[in-house]
Formats: structure tokens, C-alpha cells, sequence
């Protein structure tokens, strides 16, 4: 694995967290290591989708080619901006 892809795992870890930290503060009931699991592989699949469409996009602009690849790639993925 990747120096970047490590950093983008431990952003991930970071995010879910936070995530759980929210609901358990907030809804007020544990979260199972099922659910957490969920979060993460959610967050780090947005993340690692986001910098590849980022990746994209800073491509075409180099060319000076229009950067809509980037917003293709996260609506296929289902990923918000």
C-alpha cells in the first residue's frame, strides 16, 4: 500500500470518529463494530473516489480540456461534492 493511500485510511479513521462520536453523543446509543466498519469503508471509498476525480480534473485543466470528468466519476460513485 501506498504512502497515499495510507494517509487517505487514517483521514478515513479520523472521519469515522467523528462520525461515531456524533451518534453516540447525539442518538445516544453505542455503535456496533459492524456499523463502524460500515462508516469507514464509506468514507475511505468517498475519499479515495474524491482524489481521483481531483486527479482527473487537474489533468484536463492542464490540457486545457473543459474538467467534467471529475463530477462524472463522483456521480457514478454516488459521491457528494
Amino acid at each position: 500500500m501506498n504512502k497515499r493511500i495510507r494517509e487517505l485510511a487514517l483521514l478515513g479513521w479520523k472521519d469515522t470518529s467523528d462520525q461515531v462520536a456524533h451518534l453516540n453523543r447525539f442518538h445516544n446509543r453505542s455503535i456496533s463494530q459492524d456499523e463502524i466498519t460500515d462508516i469507514f469503508e464509506q468514507k475511505f471509498a468517498e475519499l479515495i473516489v474524491k482524489e481521483c476525480a481531483e486527479l482527473v480534473d487537474t489533468l484536463n485543466e492542464s490540457y486545457g480540456a473543459p474538467s467534467t470528468g471529475g463530477k462524472f466519476i463522483k456521480k457514478h460513485f454516488g459521491v457528494e461534492e
